[in-house]
């Protein structure tokens, strides 16, 4: 299915004269208050989201999965699927694969099908939380920190074969996240496991291209619970500074325990020059892989607050990390899901450029608690909808991209298509 050029524009029009109005609105009162609302707007039609390529299927949890319907069954139809949601919102221009759930079996026939869709290759993810069909040994008791040399090889090789799918598609980086660990006290040496880990990424690190980077993901618990190899983003970091420069940490989300100050982390790691990217995500207490700003909405706004301020400072724009999500959907469609987590995310990027950033810092060295809070609020609660619209519109999306989902019955199409019992490959 592809969604035409003029099925958006005639969606536009019916709702247009109502968005000219609310944005001519909006931009005369940010106009009173200093905010250049073209640069802004041009900074959010700039700013991409990779969708993963395991998201376009209902995920589920570990006890059931209730698929929808019409839903990717090749990675070739899991790029068609993106495509859609590039046409409706043109904020999710690329693809992140995870290998080998989505191996392409011929990367010259991937790449231009995805560039058809204007869709580039971002991340490729490895994966040694499973053991797969064939696979030799196995990874019940780890991977990259295995006390059995053969299946750290196994998986040194596995990441660097990740890697050269990835070559072959035009991406920049690999991202690993890691699920080693225990579950018991006295199961594993924990010393040991880190030092086998940092052994097996120096030999990732080793094969990584020119240009690429090493995106190294923390979790604190989940599937082991007693111990994480790399539990938090101390850890992460401390093995990606070991690494060298093209190793940087990965923020998730969801991978923290509850009420941690995920912006404190994300301000650290700025200025330690370690961070590398986002997977983003919502949850109510633990890795709940929920819509992003579904539940937390003010704090997606505060790391955006220090995402800016770091972009600010260091001179660069939104390209200077990786964007992605990594959200499971049991009971939305995966479609819908992922429409409406994009607008999240721009919603917290605006609201954050509109932070007033010499304000704030006179409040913050004078010690005014009050008055800094009065900054960040104050534009956490402008309606900056009409700022989304307009990038949204300049950019030749539609105005509401779920809306226009619904009224071209896009999952209804795709289960004609597909078929009722078609069900997404991986997850």
């Amino acid at each position: 299915m592809i969604i035409e050029k003029e099925a958006v524009e005639s969606f536009n029009r019916k709702y247009r004269a109502k968005h000219e109005r609310q944005f001519s609105w909006l931009k005369e009162e940010l106009s009173e208050q200093g905010v250049d609302t073209e640069a802004l707007v041009a900074q959010l039609q700039a700013f991409q989201v990779a969708i993963p390529s395991w998201a376009l299927g209902t995920g589920g949890t570990r006890f059931g999965r209730f698929a929808g319907g019409g839903e990717p069954g090749s990675l070739e139809q899991k790029i068609e699927d993106i495509g859609l949601l590039h046409a409706l919102n043109k904020s999710s221009g690329a693809i992140s694969l995870h290998i080998p759930w989505d191996i392409p079996e011929d990367p010259a026939h991937i790449k231009k099908l995805a560039e058809s869709h204007g869709i580039r290759f971002d991340a490729v993810n490895s994966n040694t939380f499973q053991d797969q069909k064939g696979q030799q040994l196995s990874y019940k008791f780890g991977s990259l920190c295995h006390t059995d040399a053969a299946v750290r090889k196994q998986a040194v090789a596995h990441n660097i074969e990740v890697i050269r799918h990835g070559m072959a598609l035009g991406s920049k980086s690999l991202s690993l996240w890691l699920s080693d660990g225990s579950c018991f006290p006295g199961q594993q040496n924990l010393a040991r496991a880190f030092n086998y880990t940092l052994e097996s990424l120096r030999e990732i690190y080793e094969a990584l291209p020119e240009g690429w980077q090493f995106l190294v993901e923390y979790k604190p618990y989940e599937p082991n619970f007693y111990s994480t190899v790399i539990q938090d983003w101390g850890t992460s970091h401390l093995l990606c500074s070991k690494l060298g420069e093209k190793a940087n940490v990965l923020v998730d989300l969801g991978h923290h325990l509850p009420n941690t100050n995920i912006e404190q982390i994300v301000a650290i790691l700025i200025n330690e020059k370690r961070l590398g990217g986002f997977h983003f995500n919502d949850s109510k207490y633990g890795d709940d892989d929920l819509t992003v700003g579904s539940i937390r909405p003010y704090m997606l706004f505060l790391i955006f607050n220090e995402l800016v301020e770091g972009i600010r400072q260091s001179g660069g724009d939104s390209n200077a990390y990786a964007w992605m999500i990594d959200a499971s959907h049991n009971v939305k469609d995966p479609l819908e899901d992922l429409l409406q987590s994009v607008e999240a995310i721009l919603l917290a990027y605006a609201q954050a450029m509109l932070i007033n950033r010499e304000s704030l810092d006179n409040a913050q060295l004078a010690n005014d608690a009050g008055r800094a809070q009065q900054i960040l609020q104050q534009a956490f609660r402008t309606d900056v909808r009409p700022l989304v619209k307009e990038a949204m519109l300049r950019s030749g999306a539609a105005l509401d991209p779920l809306g226009l989902f619904r009224e071209l019955k896009v999952r209804e199409r795709l289960i004609e298509e597909r078929g009722a019992s078609s069900q997404a490959t991986g997850l």
